[in-house]
């Protein structure tokens, strides 16, 4: 489904307000590494944020995305301080785990043996 004018401006408002957010509360550095939103989605009715977090070197992602969840009562309180001329409603935050790194990562390495097999097998 195509992403309307208002759900991407509304994402575009929610995600430069949740990274200055994640700086002042300490969350974009947990567990000895770097978390970053890597996008924003919001539901048509504007309701529901889905909030797509990337997790640069910490080894527990999952560890490190409960910790945020524990903290979206606050971050939500800090959100709604800075949207409320903004919006209407506060959307509900939802943080999920973007895997896009990961999954490149994963490519390269197939795309790289692929590659070194096909040297083998011309040489």
């Amino acid at each position: 489904m195509v992403e309307g004018k208002r759900q991407k401006q509304v994402a575009g408002v929610v995600q430069q307000e949740l990274n200055d957010i994640f700086r002042h509360l300490g969350i974009n550095m947990i567990h000895g590494g770097m978390v970053s939103i890597s996008s924003v989605k919001i539901t048509p009715d504007l309701l529901e944020s889905r909030v797509y977090l990337s997790f640069f070197q910490i080894e527990d992602k999952q560890q490190a995305l409960k910790t945020i969840q524990q903290k979206e009562w606050e971050i939500k309180k800090e959100l709604a301080v800075k949207v409320k001329n903004q919006l209407r409603r506060m959307p509900v935050l939802k943080f999920y785990e973007d895997d896009t790194l990961d999954y490149v990562f994963k490519m390269e390495e197939v795309f790289d043996k692929i590659k070194k097999e096909e040297d083998n097998n011309e040489a």
